[in-house]
């Protein structure tokens, strides 16, 4: 869509309802800018409030869509001022073996979070559906971290949003041959990560939904057979706040029949998506003998038929009101 598809007119509409329409977008950006659901929140909300304020002044002189990204694209890059990059655990090293000595929370690191997908819409064109879950997904919000942030902001508005690099310069107040550059500086930094923009996010069919059932029954009954049958070879496994990440079905298991073993008996609660992949709520059996306590919201990535990523997030005060799961499950 055009950045100027959008402009402002003056109607009885207050200006509230004509800045709500942008909430949706404007929270899209914001979360692949700073890697947070929070972040990004916070950041529409001082967009929205800069444009109330501003918009008396503002007086339809551009598209409101553009003069909206403009306010966002500088809170965001306020925000990221004088801060390390987040990250996953991937990105910080190696691959460990699955012993719980090689099981650290490093303080200084700030993590990659989930998004809830109807955070992100629910657009009617299947393309566009497509295209949305491409760029939400985990792996490339985590390469788009590596990115100074001007050059992130290139990157979003021109290949995400698909901008004109004369609207992008505009709205950063630069020339389009610095856009330009930036761009090409940008995509050669994707493209070493391994990861495009394009890359194909598959929908979930009835095959990969019966793939899941299987999941659930064999993880709560802890089926190590059942698991090793649904989980692909080289799989890999993180658990943030932790920086230990596995790399192979092997060694997923071996940790889970290790110090993972406090997961047996746990109940799985699906719950919307995260970031265009599959998500539930893992339940551990409560240490108090009654009912289940939050563990972690899991995400999987599927592809050739198998799991081939598993996430288990474990910041489950902030997430699990995020993703609408209860705070504990009664037996």
């Amino acid at each position: 869509m055009s950045v100027m598809a959008s402009s402002l007119t003056f109607t009885a509409d207050g200006p509230e309802r004509v800045l709500e329409q942008h909430r949706l977008d404007l929270t899209r950006y914001c979360y692949r800018m700073l890697g947070s659901p929070f972040e990004a929140d916070d950041a529409v909300q001082e967009t929205m409030i800069r444009a109330w304020r501003g918009f008396d002044r503002f007086e339809g002189r551009s598209a409101v869509r553009s003069w909206l990204y403009r306010i966002a694209t500088n809170v965001c890059l306020d925000m990221l001022k004088g801060r390390s990059r987040r990250a996953r655990p991937m990105d910080l090293g190696p691959s460990g073996a699955p012993v719980e000595a090689n099981l650290h929370t490093l303080p200084e690191v700030t993590w990659i979070e989930p998004i809830p997908d109807h955070a992100t819409g629910d657009e009617a064109d299947p393309a566009e559906v497509a295209a949305e879950r491409e760029t939400i997904r985990l792996a490339f919000v985590a390469a788009l971290q590596h990115l100074p942030a001007r050059q992130r902001a290139v990157l979003l508005l021109c290949e995400v949003l698909r901008w004109k690099a004369s609207e992008v310069a505009e709205l950063l107040d630069t020339s389009v041959a610095s856009v330009n550059s930036a761009l090409q500086r940008a995509r050669a930094t994707i493209e070493a990560s391994g990861l495009s923009e394009n890359d194909p996010a598959p929908a979930v069919d009835a095959g990969q939904r019966e793939l899941l059932a299987r999941y659930v029954r064999a993880f709560e009954s802890y089926d190590m057979n059942a698991l090793t049958s649904l989980i692909q070879d080289d799989a890999v496994q993180s658990m943030p706040p932790y920086d230990l990440w596995l790399r192979g079905r092997e060694d997923i298991l071996t940790w889970w029949l290790g110090p993972g073993i406090g997961c047996r008996g746990s109940r799985l609660i699906p719950t919307v998506g995260a970031n265009g992949s599959v998500a539930f709520g893992q339940y551990k059996p409560s240490e108090s003998g009654s009912g289940y306590d939050p563990w972690a919201l899991q995400v999987l990535e599927l592809g050739d038929g198998k799991i081939v990523e598993l996430t288990f997030f474990l910041g489950t005060e902030r997430l699990f009101p995020l993703f609408g799961l209860p705070p504990r499950l009664e037996s």
